[in-house]
């Protein structure tokens, strides 16, 4: 039993001394646990012992490097720290705390190491390009690694060239993170061939490097070229050529290029023409060019799909390039649309003067449009009273044509405006009635289309007015006013014309419109305006949709809320550091913070820079923030950060309480941070002392037996 004894007491002092040697402290981590408190929330070491250790407020260089001291002190609650701090930091965050007591003067710092270190390119031919080889840049500390400028250079440089890798000019890595940089090598002459590939950085050095080495072989080879990877001869017309595209072969090599084929294969070959320079049996000089020239003549309406493959002697690419060639073919066919696609005048009262609608007719086909007539069928009472229509109209054109009625008898007349052309017969139904009650006589101020200016995704062009007037002599009113066609979530309608508003006989309402584009591209919609006498009147509305990149400003904060806890009012006041982020692609500047409460910025030699303050994409800095109670009781308020129309908040806490008249001082050493004012560890001292009695004890024993 004494001896079982013994060897738990050895084991004990053991693992206190090994438990302390163990531990990887991280000095940065506890500088933070130091400032702020526990993760958890509560009072700050900072606010006893000062903002740093290295002044040794109340002894608290006692515990630098010994972790054992603080966990001593929390047992002892010596100045009151256990009862802030007793279970609130782990072992790890002890020895954390512990490591920034001994190096209270801890940064933040990247770390570049760059690997391989020597890059070894496979022996490549004059003028050929080699496959390319990386490296990578790894930021091993503990703040962003910002790289300056990435260069190569040395007496062989030209040999050597960037290209691909994640690594960039101005890029900023991560803590922890990494990119690659990439190098090829294209030899100029015979031999061994070197350079340096070399990465500025803010990390210690200032620069990291990498040999370039490769060996250029002397064997001269030819180096095909293509001025173009792909042909695209568009739409086309089944029995009309495509126009005659080229293709420019040119040799960068040092050899004479040999073509042997030149063909062109794929579902669509047979209709592709290929002629020009490039010909087998006919080399193509070094540093010489000839030309391929490709033209499709389609028969049948559908995708056209070919490639044009070259082989040859060309020491890149395989010995064999390829160009794809794409087009579509449809049959020529002439159509035309009208625009409304039927016409409604409703009542109109017999004698009056007449009422007139413009119809658009537009060509959507693929060929000119003949136009044989244009005129109106049916009732007389209807007329064809103007048309901007010639004899032609091209691809994409369009034409107005105006239609009048003067109703003579009462009832309903039908009638149709007929068009003859090229296309299939268009007709567009027209409707009225005749009456010899007073009628209204509703009219636009314009026939359309509205063509609104090119307006960025998310925004809105300038509003656009149309006047919707009553020259009858009785009253209208307009039963519907909607929005249709294709993109209809485009454009927004208002203005003092409305669903069941009524329009005086001599008076106006307004129609405004407004182009709100949803996506990029054309956009377009269909106003439609229907009066209680069965009028119809229609409006065309164009826009084109812009996409732009806009930059947002984007700021992460850490942590987004706290609480302070209990703070006796005229102490001491305690702070927290939030950590500011600009977790965006673009510099922020943030032109200022607004507190709200009992709580304000401090100034701090270590945080953020007085406002306005500039943060680049990745970096960071810490907005100190105080909580000062001037009454008991909870309170609440918050930061408002500000970055042009751009906020961010901070949602801040805590409780006053008031202070206690004549209380005696409980910190007797540790100043609530540290356990003494000296580097004495009790429990230490206590282990020794216990490990000395079980040696002196297991030896009177062994003397004792041997007697």
């Amino acid at each position: 039993m004494n001896r079982l004894i013994a060897r738990v007491a050895s084991a004990a002092l053991l693992f206190g001394l090994a438990a302390q040697a163990a531990q990887a402290a991280d000095a940065l981590n506890g500088k933070s646990l130091y400032l702020n408190g526990p993760v958890s929330g509560g009072a700050t070491c900072a606010s006893c012992h000062g903002p740093t250790p290295a002044n040794n407020v109340n002894g608290i260089l006692a515990a630098a490097n010994q972790p054992s001291v603080i966990s001593n002190a929390f047992a002892a609650n010596l100045g009151g720290m256990g009862s802030l701090f007793s279970g609130k930091f782990s072992a790890a965050e002890l020895a954390d705390l512990a490591a920034f007591i001994g190096n209270p003067n801890v940064t933040a710092a990247p770390a570049a190491s760059l690997a391989p270190t020597t890059l070894t390119f496979s022996g490549a031919n004059i003028g050929q390009a080699s496959a390319p080889l990386s490296a990578t840049l790894t930021n091993s500390g503990n703040a962003a690694l910002n790289i300056g400028t990435i260069s190569i250079g040395g007496a062989a440089a030209g040999d050597f060239a960037l290209g691909g890798g994640s690594c960039a000019n101005g890029a900023s890595i991560a803590a922890g993170a990494n990119c690659t940089v990439q190098a090829t090598f294209t030899p100029t002459a015979a031999g061994a061939r070197a350079a340096t590939l070399t990465i500025t950085h803010n990390a210690t050095g200032g620069s990291s490097t990498v040999s370039l080495n490769g060996t250029g072989n002397a064997t001269p080879q030819a180096t095909i070229g293509l001025s173009a990877s792909s042909v695209d001869f568009g739409k086309l017309l089944t029995g009309t050529p495509s126009a005659v595209s080229s293709i420019t072969v040119n040799n960068s090599g040092q050899a004479a290029l040999n073509f042997s084929a030149i063909s062109v294969s794929g579902a669509s070959a047979a209709i592709i023409t290929r002629a020009g320079t490039c010909a087998v049996g006919t080399p193509v000089a070094a540093g010489g060019s000839c030309t391929v020239t490709v033209q499709a003549a389609p028969t049948s309406a559908g995708a056209i799909a070919a490639s044009l493959t070259l082989a040859s002697n060309a020491s890149n690419g395989g010995g064999t390039v390829t160009v794809s060639l794409t087009g579509t073919a449809a049959a020529p066919a002439p159509a035309l649309s009208a625009t409304p696609s039927a016409v409604a005048f409703g009542l109109q009262t017999i004698g009056a003067a007449a009422a007139t609608q413009t119809v658009t007719l537009a060509n959507t086909g693929n060929v000119a449009l003949s136009i044989g007539s244009v005129g109106v069928t049916g009732s007389t009472a209807v007329k064809l009273s103007g048309s901007t229509c010639g004899t032609t109209l091209a691809v994409g054109a369009s034409c107005a044509a105006t239609v009048s009625f003067t109703p003579t008898t009462e009832g309903a007349v039908t009638a149709a405006l007929a068009v003859a052309s090229n296309a299939p017969a268009l007709q567009v139904g027209i409707t009225g009635t005749g009456t010899t009650q007073a009628t209204a006589k509703p009219a636009l101020s314009e026939t359309g289309p509205i063509a609104f200016a090119d307006t960025q995704v998310g925004s809105s062009a300038a509003d656009h007015t149309t006047t919707l007037g009553n020259s009858g002599n009785a009253a209208l009113k307009i039963a519907t006013l909607t929005l249709g066609g294709t993109n209809p979530g485009d454009f927004v309608v208002g203005g003092t014309c409305a669903a069941n508003v009524s329009v005086s006989s001599g008076a106006t309402c307004t129609i405004t419109t407004a182009f709100k584009p949803t996506a990029s591209g054309a956009r377009s919609a269909d106003l439609l305006l229907v009066t209680d006498s069965g009028a119809q009147f229609h409006l065309t509305l164009n826009g084109n949709g812009v996409a732009v990149v806009v930059t947002t400003p984007s700021l992460g904060i850490s942590p987004q809320s706290f609480d302070f806890g209990s703070v006796v009012i005229g102490g001491t006041a305690p702070t927290r550091r939030f950590t500011l982020t600009n977790s965006g692609a673009a510099a922020v500047t943030l032109s200022g913070a607004t507190f709200s409460g009992p709580f304000a910025a401090v100034a701090d030699s270590t945080g953020c820079a007085a406002f306005p303050v500039t943060l680049q994409p990745g970096a960071s800095c810490d907005l100190v923030v105080s909580y000062t109670p001037t009454n008991a009781g909870a309170s609440s308020g918050s930061v408002t950060i500000q970055s042009g129309s751009t906020t961010w908040n901070i949602a801040l806490s805590g409780q006053g309480a008031a202070s206690t008249p004549n209380a005696a001082p409980s910190n007797h050493g540790g100043g609530g941070c540290s356990a003494s004012q000296d580097v004495t560890d009790p429990t230490l001292a206590a282990l020794l002392v216990l490990s000395l009695v079980v040696i002196g004890w297991r030896r009177r024993s062994r003397n004792g037996g041997a007697k």
